[in-house]
Formats: structure tokens, sequence, C-alpha cells
């Protein structure tokens, strides 16, 4: 029993050298994500797009089943805490979001089930477990995410204050808070539509400073990750070195 599951979990791994079940496995799965968001590139639904949307999320319901049976050798200690742990982890929560869509099939369409049927974009982080470079992007991220974390409070208090002073300035301009907000991240991040401009000398000195303060801000998460990631890469040479 315990070589049987140990086989299984080798099989859904990334395939090493040699391991064709696993190579086939992987195949299998690249090819089932690819498929399964094809329906995302069509306007209405039909019974292929059904039979799409069910066959793949059988299987990706299957897989995610055997991945949470093997998951005390992907966590590396044979208790209840590795089952549990694995579930928690980012990509586990991945996998299971991304066969929520199906409820799609069985229940009627309304705002809500349009908006879970977005989750099958999550697909695609599946594809991260066979991508060398992916995974150590994923690593980064992993070991920066306290800064990034730090970043990200920073932009949405920032935006939170922009939006507040902008809407008390020109209240006329917005029909409500939501708006402000909107504006406030368009303006941080420097995009501009164009759709929501100032009109008082206040109000647009706000857009300016907004947008100085975005082009520095937005910037961080860029450089942390960089940095970061030739950390990594210069780490990985130095071991190949040895």
């Amino acid at each position: 029993m315990t070589n049987r599951k140990k086989r299984i979990y080798e099989v859904i791994e990334v395939s090493n050298i040699g391991d064709d079940s696993s190579r086939a496995y992987d195949v299998m799965i690249t090819v089932a994500v690819i498929v399964g968001l094809l329906p995302m590139t069509l306007k209405s639904e039909s019974i292929y797009t059904r039979i799409i949307e069910f066959s793949t999320s059988l299987l990706f319901f299957i897989d995610y089943c055997v991945r949470v049976y093997t998951a005390d050798y992907k966590m590396g200690y044979k208790s209840v805490e590795a089952y549990i742990a694995y579930i928690f982890t980012p990509l586990a929560i991945f996998d299971l979001l991304s066969i929520v869509p199906v409820i799609s099939l069985f229940i009627p369409v309304s705002g809500l089930i349009r908006l879970l049927k977005l989750f099958r974009t999550f697909r695609v982080l599946k594809l991260v477990r066979y991508s060398k470079t992916m995974r150590i992007i994923a690593n980064v991220i992993r070991k920066v995410k306290s800064q990034l974390l730090a970043v990200l409070i920073l932009i949405v208090i920032y935006i939170f204050v922009s939006a507040m002073m902008i809407y008390q300035l020109e209240p006329d301009l917005f029909n409500n808070f939501f708006d402000a907000l909107y504006w406030a991240t368009i303006s941080i991040t420097t995009i501009g539509y164009g759709d929501i401009s100032p009109v008082t000398t206040l109000g647009r000195m706000i857009t300016m400073v907004s947008a100085l303060v975005g082009m520095a801000v937005i910037a961080l998460p860029t450089g942390i990750i960089t940095a970061a990631y030739m950390n990594e890469i210069n780490k990985k040479k130095s071991k190949y070195e040895l």
C-alpha cells in the first residue's frame, strides 16, 4: 500500500527523466488546462463547451483529491497535520477554486455564477508546477511576501487617503465613494483613462501628486522581486559551480 501510494505521488509530481508515466500525466494536465480555458474565449455556451467544462473539471477534481491523498509525501511528514497543511497551501487553494466553475453547469446564470466562471483562470496556475522558471519566481515571491505585503498596505492606504481627499474637494464629480476609489487607483497606476477628470485646481494638484507618488510606489514591488530573483539565480549558479 505504501509503495503504491508513493508511486502515485511520483506520477502526479513533476516527472523525472525516464519516468514515462509521470511525463504522460504532466502532458495530460497541461493539455486539460489549455482546453479548459477555451470556453472563456467564446461569448456563448454550447453543448461542446459544457462537455469541456465538465470533463476538465472532473479531471482537476480527481487530480486535487489524489494530491491531498499523497500530501504526506509532499509535505515530508506523515500525520493528519500534513494533509491539513497541504490543503491550505496556495497551489492547493487555487486547484480547488479552479474546480468551482463547474457549478455553472447546474445553476441558472446570475451575477455570482458569472463571477465563479472567472475562477477558470486559476487553472493557469497549475502550469507553475511544470515550469522551473515559474517555480523559482514562486519561491522568490514566497521569500519576500512580507515586504510585498508592506508595500501593498502602503498602496491601499494611499489610495483611500487620496480618494477621500478628492471626494471632499470635488463631490459633484463622483456618484459615490467607490468612483473616487476607482479614480485614485487609476491615478496611482498612472493609467489615466480620462473618464473621471478633476476640474478644480486643488483636484488637479492631487491628481498630479498621486501620479508622481504612484510611479515610485508601484515600482517598489518590481524592485523587490527583481532583487530577490537575481539573488536566487546567483545562489543556484554558485551551487552548480561548487
